[in-house]
């Protein structure tokens, strides 16, 4: 059908559907006079008093504005059926990958419904172990998280981390394992960093950042990024500043020590870079001063392990899709290097790789499906894992841990992760040495995969280029597009989406919806090329991308346009704004999460600089008006008929600073001019996402799986929930 024909017709049908909404009263938002000149141009930015987080009129507007939308949600007569079936879906043993340090052996477990895992230690993992940390107990309604916790080499002593609110600030504390009692220990203003223990457990390596001004902790611009040393037993004010560079107040850097616990080696980023340098510290002088090892800022590098002056590293120079080479310290040049694990072919990226049992354990991605492959150290193939089905490995236990297989340079087995859309997150141990799996711990959920089927397709995007796409539905789904369908995608910062279990999916798919993920550009499907592709004065392209899944799922009779819905976090909060604000008579709802929507001013707040090589900068003419073209805030225009919408925030993200989402739903609730509702759900004590509370977590679902079956006309199963 031309596109023309489809456009017209899907605007009929929005008509329809729409037809038995009742118009909304919203808040009243003052508009301010607050106008910017870009390069000649200026600009209007009316809800700029919305910006300050900590003013009354920001929370009363906030308060206003969540009363609004609780009251719409409220009598969704669905509502109730949906939270049912969520928590008792969740409600089932959930364990993590386990870890070691000395004799013990450590893993996490959620007994079903618990707001926050629970952290147990063992001498042997087959056996129940001890209760070592409840974060639970840590704050009210659990919004204290653990943000990472690392194990001391001999086992005594946990570091670990913690999050208030869903902040990405965090506090270390240390806690003896013989005892489970914390020392007088706190660390505190650290951000995007974990912890790592000096070989003889003294104390562990840190990044952090100055405090911040008063008021300013959830808005503050972050820079200056420094790495310390922390000795146990001792106070913060003493930790030993270890690597920074007052030159270059944009470089954010890491510390990992090595094996063998001689080397510190110090990572350096820059924004979303696809490249950074690397220094080390040795630590076996108190005095040495830092040293380059690989400071060209010409690719990737990452340490997987080193033995001597020889490091592993992996790198995408010279392959974009990633390799792993051998590099002696003081030999930077490439010609000197030796190649261990080669680029693979065109469709495989090399993802990550761990050494574990001293052999190199490599983790693949093929069309976003992961697998594992064992190699030895001189890089001979050894062995592929075995999985019974496609989907993402890894250990994520915290968000910081760097590892798909856990486990030390001499052990002989290690634990993974495996998990795919209807395959709940199944905990697995290789023995490296044979390859040979065994399931650890398999949860048992409420919930029949038999019931449902998933694929994968390939369609063409406007410039014709091939867009995977994974599609998850009931077996048997009949195509006269009549299916309530989202739509899912990021699209950002070299993230790869990868098929994974979720309760809220599955609650959603039992509910009858399609769930359609594709791997737009600008992601890390396919390496660096992929990346680059949907970046800068690329990023069109990402948009292009979803826009052309959702004509594929309406042309092949999935769904029609006022019973499909989009959803994205973050950068596809971004993605979502900017395709509604494009193409508003496609969609019939749409969910942006913690979208970044101001894309003039979002390097002015905490991280937000650090997204440049990804977006642009208003600060640069060309980036300008390139971003003035897709900014979700600044497409909006009055008079357009958008879709139901329901904005979802926490008054805690200092990622994406809740003034995104609250400037955008105030332009939003301006200019609408049908009669579907746009709304904004900002939860308190809440961030960016992670570490966010079971009992917040399931409102927030219930929430946003209620708004679209009001608004994309959904008839709940008659046996759903039973």
């Amino acid at each position: 059908m031309p596109l023309s024909l489809i456009r017209s017709s899907l605007l009929g049908l929005a008509a329809t559907v729409l037809v038995a909404q009742a118009p909304l009263t919203y808040p009243a938002t003052r508009k301010g006079d607050v106008v910017d000149t870009y390069h000649g141009t200026k600009v209007a930015d009316p809800y700029r008093w919305l910006e300050d987080d900590n003013s009354a009129e920001t929370k009363a507007w906030v308060e206003a504005q969540n009363r609004v939308t609780q009251a719409y949600l409220g009598q969704i007569p669905e509502r109730k059926a949906i939270e049912a079936r969520l928590t008792k879906l969740w409600n089932y043993e959930k364990f993590g990958t386990p870890f070691k340090g000395g004799p013990y052996t450590f893993y996490t477990h959620n007994s079903g419904l618990q707001n926050q895992p629970l952290v147990y230690v063992t001498k042997d993992p087959k056996e129940p172990g001890r209760l070592l940390l409840d974060p639970n107990t840590l704050s009210k309604g659990g919004t204290a998280s653990l943000a990472d916790a690392k194990v001391s080499e001999d086992g005594k002593q946990l570091a670990y981390g913690v999050s208030e609110g869903g902040s990405d600030w965090v506090t270390w504390h240390i806690r003896e394992v013989a005892t489970g009692k914390d020392l007088p220990d706190l660390v505190q203003w650290s951000k995007f960093s974990s912890a790592s223990w000096a070989k003889d457990g003294s104390g562990f390596f840190y990044s952090r950042y100055d405090a911040p001004t008063e008021g300013g902790a959830l808005t503050g611009v972050n820079k200056f990024s420094k790495v310390y040393f922390h000795k146990a037993g001792t106070g913060q004010a003493q930790d030993r500043l270890v690597f920074e560079r007052k030159d270059q107040p944009d470089w954010g850097f890491t510390g990992s020590v090595s094996d063998e616990g001689r080397w510190l080696v110090v990572t350096q980023r820059e924004g979303t870079e696809r490249r950074n340098r690397l220094f080390l510290v040795d630590l076996s002088d108190t005095k040495a001063a830092p040293q380059p090892f690989l400071d060209r800022f010409d690719a990737e590098y990452t340490v997987v392990g080193n033995d001597g002056d020889t490091f592993y590293v992996l790198t995408n120079q010279g392959a974009p899709r990633g390799r792993l080479v051998a590099i002696k310290r003081g030999s930077p040049e490439p010609a000197t290097w030796k190649e261990l694990i080669p680029q693979g072919p065109d469709r495989d990226v090399l993802v990550h790789v761990d050494l574990v049992g001293n052999r190199f354990a490599a983790t693949w991605m093929t069309d976003a499906s992961e697998r594992m492959r064992i190699y030895t150290l001189d890089g001979t193939f050894q062995q592929a894992v075995a999985l019974p089905t496609l989907g993402t490995l890894g250990i994520r236990v915290f968000g910081w841990n760097a590892k798909y297989l856990s486990g030390g340079r001499k052990d002989p087995e290690g634990f993974f992760s495996l998990s795919s859309f209807t395959y709940p997150t199944t905990v697995y141990r290789l023995d490296v040495r044979t390859g040979a799996t065994g399931v650890f711990k398999a949860p048992k959920v409420d919930f029949k995969p038999s019931d449902f089927e998933v694929s994968q397709v390939f369609y063409p995007s406007k410039d014709g280029t091939k867009i995977p796409m994974f599609l998850v539905h009931r077996k048997g789904l009949k195509l006269d597009g009549q299916h309530p369908t989202l739509l899912y995608g990021y699209g950002g910062f070299n993230a790869s989406m990868t098929p994974g279990f979720n309760v809220a999916r599955a609650v959603w798919l039992e509910m009858g919806g399609v769930y359609a993920m594709p791997n737009l550009r600008g992601g890390g499907e396919y390496g660096k090329a992929w990346h680059d592709a949907g970046k800068l004065a690329r990023k069109q392209s990402t948009f292009d991308d979803f826009i052309a899944a959702a004509e594929w799922l309406i042309a092949n009779k999935y769904t029609s346009a006022p019973r499909l819905a989009i959803n994205g976090a973050s950068n596809g909060g971004l993605l979502v704004g900017a395709c509604m604000n494009q193409r508003p008579d496609l969609f019939g709802a749409t969910l942006p999460q913690v979208g970044v929507m101001d894309m003039l001013r979002y390097h002015k707040f905490t991280i937000g600089w650090a997204w440049k090589s990804d977006y642009d900068c208003s600060e640069d003419g060309e980036g300008f008006k390139r971003l003035m073209t897709y900014s979700p805030l600044h497409t909006l225009k009055p008079g357009v008929k958008y879709p139901a919408t329901l904005v979802t925030t926490g008054d805690h993200d200092d990622r994406v600073v809740p003034a995104h989402s609250h400037k955008f739903i105030a332009a939003l609730q301006a200019c609408q001019a049908g009669p579907a509702p746009v709304l904004t759900r900002i939860e308190t004590n809440a961030g960016h996402g992670a570490g966010k509370p079971t009992a917040k977590q399931i409102a927030e679902f219930a929430d946003q799986w209620a708004f679209l079956t009001k608004n994309l006309g959904m008839q709940l199963p008659a046996d759903f929930g039973r």
